[in-house]
């Protein structure tokens, strides 16, 4: 790691390739479709450019996946084998952490010391507890008859076809490609147009490590890729993580064509519930600042409403406006920055618009920074905190996926629990209380497919990445990731009975 002046990964950054091809059948490709510009969000300067895939070069890259689960290249090794590939690919791509966590800042506009500290290790982890995994997915035998055999066979989907956000693309890939590859699988990915520069690059290093050509393909493009993708016919199963709408989109698209297998993962609003019982108030307004603003509040779980006991609403405010001062924007590419850029200035005309709504609909900013940006044509949203929030503003409803914090009260567990879920999205929620039977009847009735439960403002490791299954609830998606069920979910189930 550097000493933290940006100058060095300056200097690094103007070194590093930037070219986006396609990987299709272990070849890289430009495509030939529309040239489409991508302009830095850390200063607004061109980053670099790249070609659409078109319908044919992505009927190219479906065929070459098809191919290989045809005829066993992959799917047809052992598990070990298999298993031992991934370990490679982990391998090589830890070795080049710093080539990845630089794409990664310089793409998306997040500060590098993240990329470096959480990006690039959760993508390892997450290829390597697929890995890991894969060794306790089993079959299940059923009673039977001395001359009868009954069992649960498990073969793998065949294609899949795999679109990922542009908030995390790294981690994103290997999350799909990690459990696909694992169970044997072929795999084409799509990586969100705005953020194009580690998916071909990882599938390079795929090829390093042994997987075989037309195993893992990658294309790119706008959202048109995306949708022939969810409509092909020669794809057996589509793993998306983005917006609740474009799963939506997805979900039509797989029974307008061939009834697809889906695993959707889509937007969320996370309630964050602070009771009044809530251990060392100091440590949790860190923990809030970290959960609301992490990445420039671009993480689908991030906990963008708290919701605070009344009695202990005012203390708890003003340690989080003491906490907010350290959220001065900064270049990403100072190791000291904590707040970087917004991935687009689409995105940012976006997320400002939900603050003038805020304004509007009667919400108080009780923070907003007034620190200037690095660089003024950059991407940069400060920070926002808003007080006396109600549950119908727009702020407290929507997914806004920016460094916007709204504040809720609530007098009770009850009222607690019916402005946590009275929202569409049920993907994350966290609380804070001492109270065991509290922390039970909130672990049943938050509607979210993850919760986690704070008695204490200095918390252990939970499990790992990818170790433990996580799906959404509502309109925050479907099916699972992560752990033995997320392996599950690209596994095709046969019921086999042998009589003889």
């Amino acid at each position: 790691m550097s000493s933290g002046r940006a100058g060095d990964w300056v200097a690094k950054a103007k070194y590093i390739s930037l070219d986006v091809r396609d990987l299709i059948d272990g070849r890289s490709l430009a495509g030939l479709g529309a040239v489409r510009e991508k302009l830095s969000p850390r200063d607004g300067q061109p980053l670099y450019s790249f070609s659409d895939t078109t319908p044919h070069e992505l009927d190219e890259a479906v065929r070459a996946a098809r191919t290989t689960v045809e005829d066993g290249r992959w799917s047809g090794l052992s598990v070990q084998q298999r298993k031992d590939v991934l370990f490679r690919l982990a391998r090589l791509l830890e070795e080049r952490h710093e080539e990845f966590a630089l794409l990664e800042c310089l793409d998306v506009g997040k500060p590098i010391r993240d990329a470096l500290s959480v990006d690039v290790p959760a993508a390892v982890a997450s290829i390597r507890a697929s890995a890991e995994a894969i060794d306790y997915v089993a079959g299940k035998v059923y009673v039977a008859h001395a001359s009868a055999l009954a069992y649960q066979l498990q073969r793998p989907v065949g294609v899949v076809g795999a679109i990922v956000g542009w908030n995390f693309p790294l981690v994103l890939a290997a999350g799909k490609i990690g459990p696909a590859l694992a169970t044997g699988n072929s795999v084409v990915l799509k990586p969100s147009e705005l953020t194009s520069l580690s998916a071909a690059r990882l599938a390079q290093l795929a090829l390093e490590a042994g997987v075989p050509p037309g195993v893992f393909n990658v294309v790119h493009g706008e959202r048109v890729v995306g949708e022939a993708i969810a409509v092909h016919p020669d794809i057996d199963l589509i793993s998306f993580t983005g917006s609740s709408q474009t799963g939506r989109e997805i979900l039509n698209a797989s029974g307008r064509s061939n009834m697809k297998r889906l695993i959707l993962e889509c937007g969320g609003k996370a309630p964050n519930i602070v009771f009044e019982d809530s251990p060392d108030l100091d440590g949790v307004a860190a923990a809030i600042i970290e959960r609301a603003f992490w990445n420039q509040g671009q993480v689908c779980t991030a906990s963008s409403r708290l919701l605070v006991q009344e009695s202990i609403r005012q203390p708890l405010i003003d340690r989080i406006l003491t906490q907010a001062k350290s959220l001065t924007l900064g270049d990403p590419l100072d190791e000291t920055t904590r707040q970087g850029a917004l991935v687009g200035r689409a995105h940012c005309d976006k997320v400002n618009g939900y603050i003038r709504r805020g304004d509007r609909e009667g919400a108080v900013r009780v923070y907003a920074s007034t620190a200037r940006p690095p660089f003024a044509d950059g991407c940069y949203v400060p920070p926002v905190i808003f007080d006396q929030v109600t549950p119908s503003m727009a702020i407290a409803q929507e997914e806004i996926f920016g460094p916007v914090l709204s504040v809720l009260s609530f007098r009770d567990t009850e009222e607690a629990i019916r402005i946590a879920n009275g929202t569409i999205y049920g993907l994350s929620a966290i609380a804070w209380t001492k109270d065991l039977p509290r922390a039970q009847r909130l672990s049943y009735a938050l509607q979210a497919g993850s919760v986690t439960i704070f008695a204490t403002s200095k918390a252990a490791a939970g499990a790992g990445e990818g170790v433990i299954a996580v799906g959404g609830l509502k309109q925050s998606g479907m099916s699972v990731e992560g752990g033995i069920e997320g392996l599950q979910a690209y596994l095709a189930q046969t019921a086999v009975q042998i009589y003889v």
